[in-house]
């Protein structure tokens, strides 16, 4: 059903809320890249093996991906703000635990609540929607999807000069530190959404999906170390499939899923979620060749002899670019629309790995490609929400951001592990156990990515058209109290309205309503409210079917048509007696 946010959450949410839940999402994204400058010396800092370090990168990596949806889901139901300090909170609680060990074990436990934070960023995207007037808005959620990159960024030169001056527990203190910052501004400036959806929150799918989730990321993150033809990596893979397709068929048979998969598989959404995919890739791909490169030493012949805080500062214009590419993103998505803005940071990050190709003999030619990858990259992650906050009801907003953002995430697993499988197949055996990376596997690696990123745009040109963003008003929060009068007179007039039914007439509660077009795409759901009535827009004239479906009863199908004009079709939707099962 198409939101409306009442006027006082518009007059409440001063100037502050922006840059704060920025800030707060740079500090999450820290948490990713917070020990890329020690990730070598892990094994002698903890006292094991470097198979069992790499845990304290991948129990990050699995916490953030099955957080993600979850809390998303959690913010639409119970308070986006509320979730947001949860999760901020969750991740200073883990940085403390980090601060004070050197133990493996506790190690792993404090940096998998620290994954946890991840969510923020699809609340955040969500808060934004639901306070902010449209003029800010877009804007507003392309400085909040690029805070992901803007943090790693920025986190690895600031990384490295602390590792390299204190001891690394300082990294954990300084995360806690910004993590209470954090919260403290977003209790002082960031008002709670009014915005819920209705129904309850879904256990057993949170359950299936995390499960799937870890059965998935797991041999993705630790294939190079088992083999990716081990009998463990196959089986993770065939598990991850089979718990999946059954999480699938649950969610698809429940009223109030944890994940609408009837909307992820709407072409808009479908299409930007694979899309997420590619950028993920392309972007994991120059935070992982750059740094080796510059802090190779010149014996190699292609190294460039960087210490590890000049590399960091090369870098660091991935994450500054991607910044100041916000505002850039607002112009260009308000003439052209997300879609075309999104095919141009496609196009960009392209060039800037193609160019990359031959700008990698000097440190001023690496700060180059980041520019040009930052730029392309802050175009196309601030695109991302803006599609699919086109695309959903706005009480699905926080879960369908943070299924998103999950697919962000598992790009950049997936780049993490080929990329890292490519560099060590092509590394120069020195002796004595001792591998370097070969200037062939750097290559390689910007042909990856680029690659990726042609298989983005090819999806991003098969996106379907919107119209200007000045004419979607219906799926922006409206600037003003007239506006938000005009849009909840047309929600209830241009379409349909009227109740659910059981077989006694009796009105039935939270029953789903889906409108699917003459096409068979799902153009719009919604819940019934208390008394069962509901109400659903129409985005053009036309034959509709209303599907109904409730908890007990029998699925309902009833064709209708609307004339496209103000005077609603008033349909009650009688469902069948109970079902039993057989």
């Amino acid at each position: 059903m198409t939101h409306t946010t009442p006027d006082h959450a518009t007059r409440k949410a001063g100037g502050a809320v922006v840059p704060v839940l920025a800030f707060a999402g740079i500090v999450v994204a820290v948490m990713q890249t917070l020990l890329v400058p020690v990730i070598k010396d892990l094994p002698q800092l903890l006292g094991t093996a470097p198979s069992n370090a790499t845990w304290v990168l991948t129990s990050t990596l699995l916490s953030g991906a099955v957080a993600t949806p979850i809390m998303g889901r959690l913010g639409d139901l119970y308070g986006k703000r509320r979730m947001l300090i949860l999760s901020l909170s969750v991740m200073v609680a883990g940085a403390l635990v980090s601060a004070v060990t050197s133990q493996l074990l506790l190690m792993i436990v404090g940096r998998t609540l620290q994954g946890f934070a991840m969510g923020a960023i699809p609340l955040g995207i969500g808060l934004m929607r639901d306070m902010l007037p449209r003029e800010r808005l877009a804007s507003a959620m392309a400085l909040m999807s690029s805070s992901i990159g803007v943090g790693g960024g920025l986190a690895l030169p600031a990384a490295a000069l602390v590792a390299q001056h204190t001891d690394w527990h300082a990294l954990f203190y300084g995360a806690a530190g910004l993590g209470v910052l954090a919260i403290g501004l977003t209790l002082l400036a960031v008002p709670e959404s009014p915005a819920r959806a209705k129904g309850s929150f879904d256990h057993p799918g949170a359950a299936g999906l995390s499960a799937g989730l870890v059965l998935l990321l797991l041999p993705i993150t630790k294939g190079s170390d088992w083999g990716w033809s081990s009998g463990t990596t196959l089986g993770l893979f065939g598990a991850a499939l089979a718990v999946l397709l059954l999480w699938g068929v649950y969610e698809l048979r429940i009223p109030a899923p944890l994940v609408d998969l009837r909307t992820t598989a709407r072409r808009e959404v479908l299409l930007t979620n694979l899309a997420s995919i590619m950028v993920g890739v392309s972007f994991y791909v120059v935070s992982l060749v750059l740094p080796q490169l510059l802090q190779l030493p010149t014996a190699t012949g292609y190294g460039l002899g960087q210490s590890m805080v000049v590399a960091g500062l090369c870098v660091a214009p991935l994450g500054l670019t991607m910044m100041f590419t916000a505002p850039v993103y607002a112009r260009l998505s308000a003439r052209y629309g997300p879609r075309t803005t999104l095919i141009i940071g496609l196009l960009v990050i392209a060039v800037g790995y193609a160019g990359g190709l031959g700008l990698m003999h000097a440190a001023w030619q690496t700060i180059i490609t980041s520019m040009v990858l930052g730029a392309g990259i802050g175009l196309a992650y601030s695109s991302l929400p803006a599609l699919i906050v086109g695309a959903v009801p706005a009480s699905e907003t926080g879960a369908a951001n943070g299924l998103n953002t999950l697919m962000r995430s598992i790009g950049t697993s997936v780049s993490s592990a080929v990329i890292g499988m490519v560099l060590a197949n092509t590394a120069h055996d020195l002796g004595g156990g001792v591998a370097v990376p070969t200037m062939h596997g750097f290559r390689v690696s910007f042909l990856i990515a680029t690659a990726a990123v042609l298989v983005g745009l090819a999806l991003a040109v098969f996106l379907p058209r919107t119209p200007r963003p000045a004419a979607q008003h219906t799926q922006l929060r409206a600037s003003s109290e007239e506006d938000a009068v005009l849009e909840r007179a047309e929600e209830v007039l241009r379409g349909f309205r009227g109740r659910v039914l059981d077989a006694s007439g009796a009105p039935v509660a939270h029953a789903k309503v889906t409108l699917i077009d003459r096409r068979g795409r799902q153009a719009g759901s919604t819940l019934s409210g208390h008394d069962g009535g509901y109400a659903l827009p129409v985005p053009a004239e036309g034959p509709y079917v209303l599907a109904a479906r409730a908890a007990g009863h029998g699925p309902l199908a009833s064709a209708a048509t609307h004339a496209g004009d103000e005077r609603p079709v008033e349909l009650d939707l009688p469902l069948p007696g109970e079902t039993v099962t057989a």
